[in-house]
């Protein structure tokens, strides 16, 4: 199972590269030191909830979005990151916007699934 202050870390890490963020910059918008948002990040620091909510303040999202891969109790960072750059392109668009790019998605992903039976 995987420690949650490692998880934590990996998404506030994936969180903040996704909004363009060095960890100083986070840093300064919580009121942490650079070094103390590392230790975080890679889950060696043992945050407390205030700390948390600043960060989650910080970083624009809400705790579900901060969670919502805690399921999976094997992260694919990569995976991570992609959804959540494309969530921030996403959440610059209005709602018209949006619906036309699920739309898409669905459509291309039977696409890819044909493709993948008729292999």
């Amino acid at each position: 199972m995987i420690k949650i202050s490692a998880f934590v870390g990996e998404r506030i890490k994936s969180l903040r590269k996704s909004k363009g963020l060095t960890q100083a910059n986070l840093g300064e918008q919580v009121d942490l030191p650079q070094p103390y948002i590392g230790g975080i990040e890679k889950g060696e620091r043992n945050i407390s909830l205030e700390t948390l909510q600043k960060l989650i303040e910080a970083l624009d999202v809400t705790p579900a979005e901060l969670f919502r891969h805690f399921e999976n109790e094997l992260p694919n960072k990569e995976m991570f990151e992609i959804l959540d750059r494309i969530n921030e392109v996403l959440s610059q668009r209005n709602i018209e916007e949006i619906r036309i790019v699920e739309n898409f998605i669905y459509d291309l992903l039977k696409t890819i699934d044909k493709l993948k039976i008729s292999s």
